[in-house]
């Protein structure tokens, strides 16, 4: 019988909280990490969850707005712009040996939490994924998939092998990945066009992928550039093809927070990407001006 964990969800949003239901159901202990308001409700009603993968349950968690005793492992959930006030609710002195697993957008993050906690025991993750929370401890997951990339180029195999059959054995199709470097890249060289492009614009990616289709393919080869550069996947081709198969109506969350007036993750995706050539000397001039759009747009509603 595999061995039952005590895992921390810190930020039980869309995607934390539909794992965090997922470990709870499988027979894991949740501890979910948030506010004073969303601990209470969770306390209270457990997560409900409406899933056409997984059906619709409740599931029960502990909740608490800060780590109070070591966990086998704790999934980092928040967006990119809450990280470092998040950061303070998972104290490095009581993580002790919990493997401390990012899900987060962007290829930077990594460095920063391994100041945070023991480098060997960060393992960055990419989730695939559409989950929404509709209120505390309420998730709707839209997508008829769940996927997690697992990687840690300094975290021992068994232990990276043991969390993903975890995973697995909960409902999503997670797998180990070799290269920790290549796995972030491949989902920031798919997530960047899609969400500069449509954000700026304030359209679905089907009016981005046909009426600014020159700038959609711009991005995406000086996109795919930088991730050569950095050790990741670069096709345009299949990149533009997945694009063209999105219904039209998708939207970028960076889109989507921009639409609920919230902090856009504009540094954690754009800004990484600018850096990134900087430091290769690739040119990238159509995402330098979106960019730069972008972040004038954010300053002038006041974030």
């Amino acid at each position: 019988m595999a061995k039952k964990l005590t895992v921390a969800v810190l930020g039980p949003g869309g995607t934390g909280g539909l794992l965090a239901a997922l470990l709870s159901r499988a027979g894991h202990r949740v501890i979910c990490l948030a506010g004073t308001d969303t601990a209470r409700a969770l306390r209270t009603t457990g997560i409900r969850v409406r899933s056409a993968q997984f059906g619709d349950f409740t599931a029960p968690v502990e909740a608490d707005t800060r780590l109070r005793e070591p966990v086998d492992a704790c999934l980092v959930t928040v967006k990119h712009t809450a990280l470092d006030a998040a950061l303070t609710r998972v104290p490095a002195t009581v993580l002790g040996d919990a493997l401390l697993v990012p899900f987060l957008n962007g290829v930077e993050h990594p460095a920063l939490l391994r100041a945070h906690h023991r480098p060997e025991l960060v393992a960055p993750a990419v989730i695939r994924v559409e989950s929404t929370r509709l209120a505390p401890g309420v998730i709707e997951h839209g997508t008829p998939f769940t996927e997690i990339d697992l990687s840690g180029d300094q975290v021992p195999r068994p232990r990276l092998d043991a969390l993903a059959e975890t995973l697995t054995a909960a409902g999503p199709n997670a797998r180990v990945t070799a290269d920790e470097s290549a796995t972030l890249w491949a989902k920031m060289s798919f997530l960047a066009p899609f969400a500069l492009l449509t954000t700026r614009y304030a359209v679905p990616i089907g009016e981005a992928r046909t009426r600014h289709r020159a700038e959609l393919t711009a991005l995406v080869a000086e996109t795919a550039a930088v991730s050569r550069a950095c050790g990741g996947p670069a096709d345009p081709v299949q990149a533009l093809a997945r694009y063209d198969s999105f219904p039209p109506l998708t939207k970028s969350s960076m889109q989507r927070d921009a639409e609920a007036g919230r902090p856009m993750e504009l540094d954690a995706i754009g800004g990484a990407l600018l850096r990134a050539a900087d430091r290769y000397d690739i040119a990238v001039p159509v995402t330098a001006g979106l960019v730069r759009e972008l972040g004038e747009q954010e300053a002038a509603r006041g974030h």
